[in-house]
């Protein structure tokens, strides 16, 4: 008798704590770009720029509108070709001649950013092939995806359109 008590309030018990909800628990992290409920957008440039003396040897260039804090800013320039496919290389890249160190590198706010040669070098004595027609690509990051993503090498530019879904035709020249 004693173990038939015991085991009607063992199963009375199993039935009071199935039915309990516990506190939901935090919201987990968004899923991949593209699923239903997430609308993720980056915005994205190319420019084609001449480094001179008459514009101090950089591009500056407004957001409109500016981007939100916690956004980021990747830049990559157009190093060389495989043939007709375009090798892109995050900034900053350096160069290194016998006169000093060359850097194409550049810098963000929330409202502008910048492209423009850098280092210890008279950039006045470079050739044209390093200061004409220099290819930039931008990328603004939101922010979401990337505490999403935190793993993601953002130096690695096929890494960086793909996670975004970009295509060379998302990138629009501006003048």
């Amino acid at each position: 008798m004693k173990n038939i008590n015991l085991l009607i309030l063992a199963l009375f018990g199993m039935f009071i704590f199935q039915s309990c909800e516990g506190p939901e628990g935090p919201q987990g992290i968004p899923g991949p770009i593209g699923e239903p409920g997430i609308n993720i957008l980056s915005e994205v440039f190319e420019l084609e720029i001449d480094f001179n003396e008459g514009n101090n040897f950089e591009e500056i260039r407004d957001f409109n509108p500016a981007i939100i804090d916690g956004d980021m800013v990747i830049a990559f320039i157009q190093w060389d070709a495989n043939g007709t496919s375009p090798i892109w290389r995050a900034l900053p890249q350096t160069v290194f001649f016998e006169e000093g160190v060359l850097m194409y590198n550049y810098d963000f706010t929330n409202n502008d950013f910048r492209l423009f040669l850098d280092g210890p070098l008279d950039y006045s004595l470079l050739g044209p092939e390093w200061t004409d027609n220099q290819l930039f690509r931008v990328v603004v990051v939101p922010g979401e995806l990337l505490s999403a993503n935190a793993r993601i090498d953002l130096t690695d530019y096929n890494t960086v359109t793909k996670l975004l879904g970009l295509s060379d035709s998302d990138f629009k020249r501006i003048e």
